[in-house]
């Protein structure tokens, strides 16, 4: 019986080391599994010379994805990566956003794109991805600006569903004013502080005395005389 008792313990030991063993290699199987196939996406849309998805790679994914590739959710899946060149995307940045995501595939990118918009559209990040957007179009070295036409365009794309009113007046003020060529971050960030803490088009709350920038006292000033 003694005998019995010991072989029935080994087993017993035996069972639980291989279930050990099993719970402890699954997680890093399965992860290593679902990077296979995040890579295995990556190389579908990647330029074999460069790896990395370039523009070309970006517009075949949206292709594939049903979306423009002037969607904001492009952006977001950008921002989501924190990819530091626009237009690319490198191994790293694409491993980062897709495992952020849980997309090891095609059709699971796609069903979390809906997600990853309400993700950006929180308060706690929105500020966030409002400056990422802006970094993301400094394509030149110590470039510091950005050009009236390229923000206007941006304006649009990342604030224009939420703060159309804003939106439109602000362009239509960017487009005919002549002082400003460029605007810098302090003054992009402004505005979404603006759109934020201002009630519109009523604006009572708007002080120039409480460290605006110039630019958006300006923009004020064109609406009150707009609706004098």
């Amino acid at each position: 019986m003694r005998r019995s008792s010991a072989a029935s313990k080994k087993k017993s030991d035996s069972i639980t080391s291989s279930t050990t063993d099993l719970f402890r290699s699954g997680p890093s199987k399965a992860t290593s599994k679902e990077m296979d196939r995040i890579d295995h996406l990556f190389n579908q849309y990647a330029n074999t010379s460069s790896n990395l998805i370039d523009p070309e790679g970006i517009e075949e994914l949206c292709s594939n994805l049903e979306v423009p590739h002037t969607d904001i959710r492009i952006l977001m899946l950008a921002w989501k990566m924190k990819a530091e060149k626009q237009g690319y995307f490198t191994q790293e940045e694409w491993r980062r956003g897709l495992k952020a995501l849980r997309a090891d595939t095609l059709s699971k990118l796609k069903k979390a794109l809906p997600e990853l918009e309400k993700e950006v559209r929180r308060q706690s990040n929105f500020a966030d991805f409002y400056a990422y957007a802006f970094r993301y179009c400094l394509t030149e070295e110590k470039q510091k600006s950005i050009d009236i036409e390229t923000i206007c365009q941006l304006l649009d794309i990342v604030m224009g569903s939420t703060f159309r009113a804003q939106v439109d007046y602000f362009v239509e003020y960017l487009k005919i004013q002549n002082d400003y060529k460029v605007i810098n971050m302090d003054q992009w960030m402004g505005f979404d502080r603006f759109c934020n803490e201002i009630s519109f088009p009523e604006m009572t709350e708007y002080n120039p005395e409480l460290a605006w920038p110039l630019v958006l006292d300006s923009f004020v000033e064109w609406i009150s005389e707009k609706q004098a």
